[in-house]
């Protein structure tokens, strides 16, 4: 159901020709099987206490060697249960609606979820990195693993619209 203000696009991107080809190398395991209980936002997520697992195919998982010497990992996912025709979204939190590439939402052209979490474990041999948290669903297919690097992906003067201003 579409919010007062909302937009779609005329087509369904999903419909379209890929202007390129991804693989998933993995899943995400988590504590969430439902939208309605899946956290909004990684610090949502870390506030519920729930750990999650990265799960690397077999064909993949060599390319976690030295991973584990990370204290973060970023984790990109293919929100494989979103909608991607919605261009302009009314957000519950915000006064006015916002273009989809302003927001962190997950409906999006091309549903790539953004995540960076704390790594607890990493096991090659079975492909599994251990988290600390995640704000998707169980089974959401996992496009890259990154590693975080506080002194070129941390940016402490970066500002944003307040959440009120609709901006």
């Amino acid at each position: 159901m579409r919010r007062e203000g909302e937009r779609q696009l005329p087509f369904d991107p999903a419909a379209m020709p890929a202007d390129a080809g991804v693989v998933f190398v993995g899943s995400v395991r988590s504590p969430w099987t439902e939208r309605s209980d899946c956290p909004k936002n990684m610090a949502q997520a870390r506030e519920r206490g729930r750990p999650a697992t990265i799960e690397i195919a077999a064909a993949y998982r060599d390319g976690l060697e030295g991973l584990s010497g990370f204290s973060h990992v970023v984790v990109l996912t293919w929100l494989d249960r979103s909608d991607r025709d919605l261009i302009v979204q009314f957000p519950r939190h915000a006064a006015a609606p916002r273009g989809t590439f302003a927001l962190r939402s997950p409906a999006r052209p091309n549903p790539i979820g953004l995540h960076v979490a704390a790594i607890v474990s990493v096991d090659v041999a079975s492909g599994v990195v251990a988290i600390d948290a995640i704000d998707v669903l169980d089974g959401t297919p996992v496009v890259d693993l990154k590693p975080y690097f506080a002194s070129i992906d941390a940016f402490p003067e970066a500002t944003r619209p307040s959440e009120r201003s609709g901006a």
